[in-house]
């Protein structure tokens, strides 16, 4: 066989595409992360409790310098119960008192106790700042009664730990009213004890309400 008999070899140039490399001397474009479906509830529930919180301690106030009398009390009293029960609800939210059936439980009473408080609150309006009715008087014990609750539930978040931060530690602060206004009215006079107890109120649960609506974040592990 001669040379030129033999079959024809086609050299196939491939061409390969290859990217060019990545620069990596361009920073990432920063991407907020999306906000959590909680963060609203909670923070529309502590304005509620801050809102409740502020109006009662400034009416305890005026109260104390004569710019207010006994329906005002009454009236704002239960605008502040309606706040704490926006607290309840953020701490059953985020299992702030544990999430052991015991822990729930607690959140569970208290929030009858409440309600019984309230109710009484709403008997005092008819009065207008005069006699109680038989309704009021003897549902009266569960106002200071749902206070004291308050205070155990406030132990019971900062041991728990699931709330952080100030968060952690200011219903603590916010729940020792029953010990301190109480305290105040009975070993100093009647107007020094009023006032501090309306202070106590804007800052103890007011303060508490604002961190909630402005942090909710510090309610998640």
């Amino acid at each position: 066989m001669s040379i030129s008999s033999r079959p024809a070899v086609t050299h196939h140039t491939v061409t390969r595409h290859t990217a060019p490399p990545a620069r990596t001397d361009v920073a990432p474009h920063p991407v907020a992360p999306p906000p959590t479906a909680s963060s609203r509830p909670l923070r529309l529930l502590g304005v509620g409790l801050a809102v409740g919180a502020v109006i009662y301690g400034i009416a305890f106030m005026a109260r104390a310098v004569g710019l207010a009398g006994g329906f005002v009390i009454d009236a704002t009293g239960l605008v502040f119960q309606l706040g704490v029960f926006c607290l309840l609800a953020a701490m059953w939210r985020t299992g702030a008192t544990g999430t052991t059936r015991l822990a729930r439980t607690m959140l569970v009473v208290e929030a009858v106790v409440l309600g019984i408080a309230t109710v009484q609150s709403a008997f005092t309006l008819p009065a207008a700042g005069g006699e109680w009715g038989t309704v009021a008087t003897v549902l009266d014990p569960f106002w200071p009664l749902s206070m004291l609750g308050m205070a155990v539930i406030g132990v019971k978040v900062a041991v728990a730990g699931r709330w952080r931060g100030a968060l952690r530690a200011w219903p603590v602060v916010a729940e020792t009213w029953v010990f301190v206004a109480m305290g105040s009215m009975a070993l100093l006079s009647q107007t020094v004890g009023e006032l501090v107890a309306g202070a106590h109120f804007v800052l103890g649960y007011g303060v508490l309400g604002l961190l909630l609506a402005v942090r909710p974040d510090l309610t998640r592990r």
